[in-house]
């Protein structure tokens, strides 16, 4: 592969997981990244873990961050340019997360909303304040969207809702700068060892879901995605863009998982059918 030494690179949500992962791979190929969160603890582990496999010139710094807010963003993509010497290269939209299984006519409200705005309100800001950044020299801006942007998650929300809007984002984006050589591509993970996926307990029905319908039989882990992040990111993909692919271990093959199983001790089946309580 070409490297990317030298390249600004921001990763949103890098405090754990798959954004660590992101950065770290990054990294490790030369690239100067920022990463930010919420959390700053995290962030400072996250960072320190990832320098320690650094190579080429590259590093990762951090700062703290909510995707939600736009003028955050705006001073988080400044800074990332400024620490690679006035160059920004990758952005990578990691920031995102689900909220409480729920059937949709249960929804609360503001809980749904709250699961937009991270996940797709954020990504949109992150586009908006990193196109002025990357329209003379170009790069690659790549969406995290998920399985679950086109393949149905039963009782899951907002969050399906918000991922395929990513999706669509990612490529309009890579319709309308494709000109600038700006590229706009979105990764689908499926299920990866991550804090998010945690919740799932492990000797559950939702869990051996996943495992029956995904052909590797496995869980995959961030370093899977990752690697596909690096090639996205690099001018190897230079032909690339307005893509949604899958890093899922052939789980989009078959069926997406039902979370109503979490509901069926507080929820009745008529409920979960529709039928108002």
């Amino acid at each position: 592969m070409e490297g990317i030494k030298g390249y600004g690179a921001l990763v949103t949500g890098g405090g754990t997981g798959i954004g660590h992962a992101c950065a770290a791979r990054l990294a490790a190929d030369g690239a100067r990244v920022l990463i930010c969160g919420r959390t700053e603890a995290k962030l400072v582990d996250s960072a320190a873990a990832a320098n320690k496999t650094a190579a080429h010139g590259g590093r990762v710094e951090w700062m703290v961050t909510d995707v939600t807010d736009e003028a955050q963003v705006k001073a988080t993509l400044d800074r990332a340019q400024v620490l690679a010497d006035g160059r920004l290269d990758i952005v990578v939209a990691n920031a995102g997360g689900g909220g409480l299984p729920s059937p949709y006519h249960l929804q609360d409200t503001e809980e749904f909303l709250r699961v937009l705005n991270l996940n797709l309100l954020g990504t949109f800001f992150c586009v908006k304040h990193s196109v002025p950044l990357l329209f003379e020299r170009g790069g690659s801006f790549i969406g995290m969207s998920s399985i679950a942007g086109h393949l149905t998650h039963i009782m899951f929300g907002a969050y399906p809702v918000a991922k395929a809007g990513i999706e669509q984002m990612m490529r309009n984006a890579a319709d309308e700068y494709g000109s600038r050589r700006i590229r706009f591509n979105a990764i689908r993970p499926g299920f990866i060892a991550t804090e998010m996926m945690d919740i799932i307990p492990r000797d559950s029905a939702v869990y051996e879901s996943y495992l029956r319908n995904t052909p590797l039989a496995a869980v995959g882990q961030p370093g899977d995605v990752a690697e596909l992040a690096r090639f996205l990111a690099g001018p190897e993909s230079r032909w690339i863009t307005g893509q949604c692919i899958n890093v899922d271990g052939g789980h989009s093959l078959r069926a997406g998982p039902d979370f109503s199983h979490f509901l069926r001790p507080h929820l009745s089946e008529d409920v979960l059918a529709g039928r108002l309580p």
